[in-house]
């Protein structure tokens, strides 16, 4: 069966009009209060992509949301993030009740700030909806605090300042949650170091298999899609318990397995490129170099 396109939200004020809320006092940047919506089962909302950033607090929801082929119910509220051009999926049940609000950021608002770059450094913004962020009471406390003065910023008459306020304060906002997820894995430490055991089996049957030579280096999505979660919460996942990401973690196990080759074969450094996944063995050397700052044959050398 093939798959709807997404529906493309080309604007702000376009969202707005298709949830059935009031326009927005700004083009670029607005904030939906979530009990105001009264058309969110429009047919055009259940499979889009923005052209803006979204920022979501769902409170306390009175029924469940589906997200792609799960169902999430948001009871003890959630923090979800969205970057422009992300594929969403979603449907409400009909009696669902809706809590909290939505931050829309268009990018052109962040031209010419630091934050245009620095909120792409953010991963939490391709985390998958299962990977939310759940708050604590006194964490809930922080973000709205931040929230409101966000949401007088909003409200009041635009001057000179409003832009590098309205900035600054979503930044402190983001700078929180990003505090908050790392709290997060670690109080999810328990589960995480069962993620982390069931990534190494995977990645070191990949390898011992001989995939490597059959179907290539594994890419990061590879894994993340094994272990049902996003591609970026898996790195920042890693990073949070080993200090490392998974491309880290890939590149450290085949340089561990091309560093067993070299010794106990008399294989060519072209011919264990080729047995590692490499296209090219120049490609290879680089990768090895910079790992152990010695080439293969140097390390080969030196061994024996």
């Amino acid at each position: 069966m093939k798959m709807e396109k997404p529906y493309n939200i080309k604007s702000i004020s376009e969202y707005h009009s298709l949830l059935g809320v009031e326009k927005p006092k700004h083009p670029l940047i607005s904030i939906i209060n979530h009990e105001s919506i009264r058309n969110f089962n429009d047919e055009k909302l259940k499979n889009k992509t923005y052209n803006f950033y979204t920022i979501s607090r769902k409170i306390n929801y009175d029924g469940t949301m589906k997200y792609g082929q799960q169902y999430y119910d948001f009871q003890e509220g959630a923090m979800v993030f969205h970057a422009p051009k992300q594929v969403i999926v979603s449907e409400l049940a009909d009696n669902v009740q809706l809590k909290g609000w939505t931050m829309l950021i268009h990018p052109d608002f962040l031209r010419t700030y630091s934050l245009d770059k620095k909120i792409q450094q953010f991963g939490f913004f391709s985390y998958a909806v299962n990977e939310a962020l759940h708050l604590s009471d006194g964490e809930s406390k922080i973000i709205e605090s931040v929230m409101d003065t966000i949401r007088k910023e909003y409200i009041s008459d635009i001057d000179v300042y409003s832009q590098d306020i309205l900035i600054s304060q979503i930044e402190l906002l983001l700078n929180y949650c990003n505090r908050f997820y790392n709290r997060q894995f670690i109080t999810r430490k328990a589960v995480n170091n069962d993620l982390l055991i069931r990534f190494e089996k995977l990645l070191s049957d990949y390898i011992n298999n001989g995939h490597l030579q059959q179907k290539g280096i594994p890419s990061v999505q590879f894994f993340s899609n094994e272990l049902n979660m996003s591609a970026n919460y898996l790195s920042d996942m890693l990073r949070n318990l080993t200090g490392q990401s998974t491309q880290q973690h890939i590149q450290d196990k085949i340089i561990e397995r091309a560093k067993y080759i070299l010794t106990t074969t008399n294989l060519t450094v072209s011919e264990i490129a080729f047995e590692l996944g490499f296209e090219y063995s120049q490609s290879f050397s680089k990768l090895f170099k910079n790992k152990t700052n010695q080439t293969p044959l140097e390390f080969r050398i030196s061994f024996n």
